[in-house]
């Protein structure tokens, strides 16, 4: 398949990684299309990354919607479609469940109102423009109360590794909802300040990921991965910025790529949890 040019350099570089890449897109097969079991909540960082992800999927969710709507990679996006809204539906049981004091327990509340009437939007409508709009403001809705739980556990936590885990955690929420973004605008949906928001989270991205990689430099396994989420955000961006190719191809590479930095991050947060306090 073809896909975006890339320069010597960034080919050189993908080359070095392959096998590591390897090893993380077939980790993200099996997170997007295969039954995948979830044990119960183990502890508070475990509990602020899942919070976290949350967050990701209510924008994943949406930028998988808008792909289908527009036929871009179809099989593919509905697989994350479907594999994203089975895993949002586990994870809140899980939440909810944790929950540690009344008030975070009254955020998942709230936050599964919403979840439903997004759920129900999203399950119970064919894509279409008109969907898509009530789809991109929805999934904005989930996200700000999932954020808001997010936040309360890494209050509750107090801790380092809790605040890292939870920066990381959005970084995966950032990249798909840049996604999100670029596919709403190129199918013609987005309001008119979307644009300059696509531009706010690509810098709050950037910024971000030079925080972890200072916070992580005694940490050799961590500024490893963080290296190989440079790169991808590097193909990422490339392919948010592109500007040959159709519409179609273009759209795809948006598609893919931020599958690939997603991954990586998923891995990158995965590492901060496992910190010690």
């Amino acid at each position: 398949m073809q896909t975006y040019p890339i320069s010597e350099v960034e080919k050189a570089s993908m080359h070095r990684s392959r096998a590591r890449l390897v090893a993380h897109l077939l980790a993200l097969v099996l997170f997007c299309g295969a039954p995948v079991v979830h044990a119960q909540i183990a502890d508070m960082e475990d509990g602020i990354n899942k919070a976290g992800r949350q967050r990701m999927l209510s924008q994943r969710i949406a930028k998988a919607y808008l792909q289908i709507g527009q036929k871009v990679d179809e099989a593919r996006s509905r697989k994350v479609f479907d594999a994203s809204i089975a895993l949002f539906d586990r994870q809140l049981v899980e939440l909810k469940n944790f929950a540690p004091t009344p008030e975070i327990r009254a955020t998942y509340q709230r936050l599964e109102k919403s979840w439903l009437a997004y759920k129900d939007l999203l399950v119970g409508t064919r894509p279409s423009p008109e969907n898509g709009r009530r789809v991109l403001a929805l999934a904005d809705e989930v996200l700000v109360l999932a954020h808001e739980g997010t936040g309360q556990l890494e209050k509750l936590a107090g801790t380092q590794r809790g605040r890292l885990v939870n920066v990381a955690g959005r970084q995966r929420m950032l990249s798909q909802r840049m996604a999100a973004q670029y596919q709403a605008i190129a199918w013609g949906i987005a309001p008119a300040t979307m644009g300059g928001d696509l531009g706010k989270a690509r810098q709050e991205f950037t910024r971000a990921l030079g925080d972890l990689t200072s916070a992580s430099s005694a940490l050799p396994h961590i500024r490893d991965e963080l290296r190989l989420a440079e790169q991808q955000w590097l193909f990422f961006e490339n392919a948010l910025d592109q500007a040959d190719g159709g519409k179609l191809m273009r759209s795809v590479n948006v598609a893919t790529t931020s599958e690939r930095i997603l991954e990586v991050m998923e891995q990158v947060t995965a590492h901060f949890e496992r910190l010690p306090n």
